[in-house]
């Protein structure tokens, strides 16, 4: 009797093991790869792990039944180490999908792994547009903004205001070359003219032999294909030069609000910017802002606010796919509108680009402020059809033409 009795005490253990193992799923695991220390940190680094957590709250905390994860990695703006992350992120971590991946050059890179091995990958800080062109994938998604927008928008607007000479300072790797290739285009076909370029290095700390050259040659428009604290830098010793004294108008082609609130209303009045989102455009931007500040105690950045918008965007794909498969979730993600906090009537295109409006904003006077973070004006509203390349221009090579 009591072999009988621990036989069957064995069994029901083994049983009940079984279901629940059976009843407990793996996580769903996001992969984050940030700046979270380096040039790029408050662009995205900590600020874009904390919407990305936002999102899966509000989302509920778990979907098909697994709970979501979000997994942060610091890349150190090198691109080596960004594929290392993304490849043990993909190979080791169980993680689906990744988001962000700050900085053009360790974007390219993970989008390599990505691609090698049929995950989606959704960039929200870097701006290169190879990654919607010749870098694209079948699950690559470029959310926020991209270099040929940024130009559009900001070169654009300055050359028809008579801004029509142009000299400028590149960050010398992907993101500075792109944005610099892309805005000269713009002011060569609305008729102005390029007088130069010099490259620096990225994370630069003193800019005055690179100021000199600019300011020599007499632009009207120095125009800054840089980010971040290359952009910061830039500025605040150009106005030490007495550039903008002097004349000569400095235009940031990517400038963040966070950007401004460094260099400080005193010297950035005036500028002229394109970004993808205001932290105070209206009600709903508003009331995401709040609760972000309370937990960074800074506004967010368009940025970290696409972070927010793509995470819910993803699961929302995933729950109504019932599936993390690649190819079913992003068919979803590529029909389904985005109409959120970040975006009205977003929508991913076959190329990976999510085209929505862009906002040019006039950096406002320190006695317009009514009080920290109320940095910018509203100029105009730009369709994203107007703002972003073509799909017909597309170099994407799996796109039908």
């Amino acid at each position: 009797m009591k072999k009988i009795l621990a036989t069957l005490l064995s069994s029901v253990v083994v049983l009940g093991s079984g279901a629940a193992l059976a009843q407990g799923k793996p996580p769903l695991k996001l992969g984050a790869i940030l700046d979270m220390s380096g040039l790029y940190a408050d662009i995205t680094g900590p600020g874009s792990e904390t919407a990305a957590k936002m999102a899966v709250e509000d989302f509920g905390g778990e979907v098909l039944g697994r709970k979501i994860e979000i997994i942060a990695a610091d890349h150190l703006n090198k691109a080596d180490l960004s594929s290392s992350i993304a490849r043990d992120m993909f190979d080791n971590q169980g993680v689906e999908a990744i988001i962000d991946v700050a900085a053009s050059a360790t974007a390219l890179a993970a989008n390599e792994i990505a691609k090698a091995r049929n995950k989606i990958i959704i960039f929200n800080g870097p701006g290169s547009i190879r990654l919607t062109n010749e870098a694209c994938g079948p699950y690559t998604v470029h959310y926020v903004f991209d270099t040929f927008g940024q130009a559009n928008s900001t070169g654009l607007a300055a050359v028809k205001a008579g801004l029509d000479t142009w000299f400028f300072l590149q960050a010398d790797y992907a993101f500075g070359q792109d944005l610099e290739k892309d805005t000269s285009a713009v002011v060569n076909k609305m008729g102005g003219k390029v007088l130069g370029t010099v490259k620096h290095p990225l994370n630069t700390s003193d800019f005055s032999s690179f100021l000199l050259q600019a300011q020599s040659s007499k632009a009207k428009v120095i125009g800054l294909a840089n980010a971040g604290g290359d952009t910061i830098n830039a500025i605040k010793q150009g106005a030490e030069f007495g550039l903008m004294k002097g004349g000569q108008k400095m235009s940031p082609l990517l400038a963040f609000v966070t950007d401004i609130d460094s260099i400080g209303l005193e010297t950035a009045q005036g500028l002229v910017l394109a970004e993808a989102w205001y932290w105070d455009l209206n009600d709903d931007t508003r009331a995401f802002s709040k609760r972000f500040m309370e937990k960074i105690k800074r506004a967010p950045t368009s940025a970290q606010a696409g972070v927010y918008s793509s995470v819910l965007h993803y699961l929302k794909a995933v729950k109504q796919a019932g599936t993390t498969d690649s190819a079913a979730v992003m068919k979803i993600m590529k029909s389904t509108p985005i109409n959120d906090m970040f975006a009205k009537g977003g929508k991913i295109r076959e190329d990976g680009r999510m085209v929505h409006d862009m906002y040019l904003f006039e950096v406002k006077k320190p006695s317009e402020s009514k009080a920290r973070w109320d940095d910018y004006k509203l100029l105009a509203t730009i369709p994203g059809d107007q703002a972003f390349q073509s799909l017909d221009a597309s170099r994407c090579p799996f796109i039908k033409k």
